[in-house]
């Protein structure tokens, strides 16, 4: 009599994550930080004036050396040691190693495609890509009515994803999508023309203007313009003369 087989268990099956669990993971991922009174915090979510140094020297050293000197070797060693620099020193500061590497990997990449074709302009040719990217996604969003910031200050708010049953909230949320979508197409309008007319020093500047500095104040402007409105329930309940 042969002995029995003994009960294995079956793999319990990992349901999908819903929409709402995912929307809720990006908000929670999305690097928007609040200050205490749940507002967002624009100067702490580009990483502060550190962050703000960070993401405009290297561009500025690369754009500077190159003027002066017309030599695009040094000035792409010169930009890539800076972002080197603050990638040591954010380890140093025992910063999590993908904080660390985000940045230096952009110049390097910059680099590489600048040195590459030996032309100086073609180190801004990725960020094209870039803004391409994340305006192509941001515009889906809106289409499939999950308009990215709705997703991301509708965490921060609390709002989780209730906003998107008020048509109000929803179209609030389209219109700061839109804003953020136009940071990216306002940087291409401008840049591009600049590139394919040869005119560095002026790319480089609105690189440096259009960077970090232009996103924060479209992320503010997008915050400011979903802000919820004061309910009519709210309002009739408010004394005459309160």
């Amino acid at each position: 009599m042969s002995d029995p087989t003994p009960n294995t268990p079956e793999p319990e099956e990992h349901a999908a994550p819903s929409a709402e669990e995912i929307a809720a993971r990006i908000g929670a991922n999305a690097g928007i930080e609040r200050r205490e009174d749940g507002q967002i915090d624009v100067l702490k979510t580009i990483g502060g004036v550190r962050g703000l140094i960070e993401s405009l020297l290297p561009g500025l050293v690369f754009l500077s050396i190159f003027i002066l000197s017309q030599q695009l070797n040094i000035a792409l060693i010169a930009s890539v040691a800076v972002a080197l620099g603050f990638t040591v020193a954010r380890l140093v500061r025992r910063g999590t190693l993908v904080q660390a590497l985000t940045g230096l990997g952009g110049v390097v990449i910059c680099a590489v495609v600048s040195r590459a074709t030996g032309e100086a302009k073609d180190y801004y040719v990725p960020g094209f890509y870039t803004n391409i990217a994340y305006g192509a996604a941001l515009v889906i969003s809106i289409l499939v009515r999950w308009p990215l910031m709705g997703v991301i200050f509708g965490f921060i708010r609390s709002e989780n994803t209730v906003w998107r049953a008020d048509k109000i909230r929803a179209r609030q949320y389209a219109w700061a999508t839109w804003i953020v979508v136009a940071v990216f197409a306002a940087r291409l309008a401008v840049q591009v023309p600049l590139y394919f007319a040869d005119n560095i020093a002026a790319l480089g500047a609105a690189r440096l203007a259009m960077g970090v500095p232009l996103y924060a104040a479209g992320l503010w402007v997008a915050w400011m313009i979903s802000r919820p409105l004061k309910s009519a329930e709210a309002v009739a309940e408010t004394p005459p003369n309160s």
